[in-house]
């Protein structure tokens, strides 16, 4: 019984004290790859940067490791599922039950002491201090069991979890094999250091600088520039306030790139299911100063 209570403790704790010398060695390298790009630059391999961007940080996941995986926002196929979390394990930010173990406990501890990059500690550690301090491998299996059971349980993820780094490696292979190091640099060190400052400016920026739509309990806050680099997810008190969305731009000019991509499939016939929120929904957690635009503004 003791060792379980340690355990269910250890899932809501902060991590502070599990300093990842690993991490912080592969991070300082990846940066210093990126300024190879000073010496190891080409049009196509600006063009191979901006591609894979797209691909494994858009589709991969925002769209898949986020508005599918972690909040079920849409529903496709599985092997459209699946080619997503791989798209999402090509920006090195780990295997999809981490990922989204991790979200989904953001979510219920958003800025309180259980929130793995809570805000409330400051903007470095909700940037990317946080990611240096890393649960302990039990707990890590701890969080995932309770946040994320539903990928857990299912054979792929548990096949993509271990080896997501591997996949990574493997690209960054045949990036070398097909253009030498100026696509190993742009299309892996310059690729995976805009991904994850964009990714971590949703953790601190949209959680500090910016404007709120709706009622909510936490620091999230709406900010445009970081949702146009980041595909939308800059919007983030909207997204706060219905996590379920797979629409996160609720004003007719919250630009959301995301979800013009999941409209994208559902036309197609790869999404189906969307779920946002009605406007009687938006009306009941709508700011009350907002509340005379909001007609008006809801698109």
């Amino acid at each position: 019984m003791a060792q379980v209570s340690l355990q269910l403790g250890a899932i809501d704790s902060p991590h502070r004290e599990n300093f990842s010398i690993g991490r912080t060695i592969f991070f300082v390298l990846i940066h210093l790859g990126a300024l190879a790009a000073i010496w190891q630059t080409t049009w196509g391999a600006v063009l191979v940067c901006v591609g894979l961007h797209v691909l494994c940080g858009g589709f991969g996941i925002c769209v898949g490791y986020h508005r599918l995986l972690t909040h079920r926002s849409f529903k496709t196929a599985k092997v459209v599922e699946y080619f997503m979390a791989i798209c999402g394990a090509l920006s090195m930010q780990g295997g999809p039950v981490e990922w989204v173990a991790l979200h989904r406990k953001h979510h219920q501890h958003s800025d309180t002491p259980g929130d793995p990059h809570s805000a409330a500690e400051g903007f470095w550690w909700s940037h990317m201090l946080w990611v240096l301090n890393v649960p302990k491998r039990q707990e890590m299996k701890a969080i995932a069991l309770r946040y994320a059971p539903d990928l857990h349980k299912q054979r792929f993820y548990r096949w993509l979890e271990p080896i997501n780094y591997i996949v990574a490696v493997v690209v960054a292979v045949a990036l070398y094999l097909a253009g030498g190091w100026p696509w190993v640099v742009w299309g892996m060190c310059i690729r995976l250091v805009a991904t994850y400052h964009i990714t971590w400016f949703v953790n601190s920026a949209s959680h500090l600088w910016g404007y709120k739509n709706f009622l909510s309990n936490d620091l999230a806050v709406n900010n445009w520039w970081v949702a146009l680099m980041s595909y939308g997810e800059g919007w983030h008190n909207n997204h706060h306030a219905f996590p379920t969305s797979a629409r996160h731009g609720i004003k007719k000019w919250e630009i959301d790139f995301s979800y013009m991509f999941i409209r994208t499939m559902k036309a197609i016939g790869l999404a189906w299911d969307l779920y946002v929120p009605s406007a009687e929904a938006m009306a009941a957690k709508v700011l009350p100063k907002n509340r005379m635009q909001q007609s008006e503004d809801v698109a």
